[in-house]
């Protein structure tokens, strides 16, 4: 069986509610390589919430870039505390700034911001999820253009495994409605004008934000870029990616 045949025999659909899709996958896939990646943003914080709820040890992984805000530093610091069960692992890049500078040139971000991202962001989280079977993400349809046709659960054919974005039907009001009935921990910095928060250099301030409105625009400002590379769509085929997708679908799904 295929993974989109176990998708269909789920009972999981487009619309099914957040919390039920963490619990089908919880339930479903307890036993693979299970991870949750986060940037710390609303989204990845209610997901995390989501999750922790079930009281199981999952790893959820963040990628230090060595160039992210204080603030984000801190709410890593708070949902460590709020949620100890769950396994907050680092997978960012072990390359210093002064290093880059000294291999690329200063202020690579500046000159080229694929490259930057590229090292600190898509490299990393690749060999992140070497050796993961299902990979749970806050991404929502709502956030970008680029991000307008995402499905609640995917083959990814870049990183060969199972994507699964519980928030995908979802729009920042929802979120903001979420982690303030749940009281999750959020980034300060959505309260002084930054809807999305990536690292400090290449995020700024919107004049009038607000933590239920979410916007790309502060991000690589002045730049023709609004995303970081680490959601891209490449397309696979053939017997190989089939018996990949078996591998992870089986044994057997019953409708639930």
């Amino acid at each position: 069986m295929t993974v989109v045949e176990a998708i269909q025999r789920s009972g999981i659909g487009e619309d099914a509610p957040p919390e039920a899709i963490v619990t089908w996958v919880l339930d479903r896939f307890g036993g693979r390589e299970l991870v949750v990646t986060t940037s710390f943003g609303m989204e990845g914080c209610a997901l995390i919430d989501m999750v922790a709820r079930h009281g199981r040890s999952v790893p959820v992984i963040y990628l230090d870039t060595m160039f992210l805000f204080p603030e984000t530093l801190e709410l890593r610091d708070r949902l460590i505390t709020r949620y100890p069960h769950l396994r907050f692992e680092n997978r960012g890049t072990t390359l210093t700034p002064e290093q880059q500078e000294a291999v690329h040139g200063p202020e690579l971000w500046r000159r080229n911001p694929d490259a930057c991202c590229r090292l600190r962001k898509v490299e990393p989280m690749r060999r992140a999820l070497e050796g993961v079977d299902v990979w749970l993400t806050g991404l929502t349809r709502s956030q970008s253009p680029a991000r307008a046709s995402i499905k609640v659960i995917e083959w990814d054919w870049r990183y060969h495994l199972l994507k699964v974005s519980p928030l995908a039907g979802w729009d920042r009001a929802q979120v903001w409605d979420y982690v303030q009935r749940h009281d999750v921990p959020y980034n300060e910095l959505h309260e002084r004008g930054y809807p999305t928060i990536g690292c400090t250099h290449c995020t700024v301030a919107i004049p009038g934000a607000r933590p239920d409105t979410y916007s790309r625009a502060g991000r690589w400002a002045g730049v023709d870029k609004t995303e970081c590379g680490l959601h891209g769509e490449p397309r696979g085929t053939g017997r190989g990616s089939q018996l990949e997708q078996a591998r992870v679908a089986s044994p057997d799904v019953s409708s639930s």
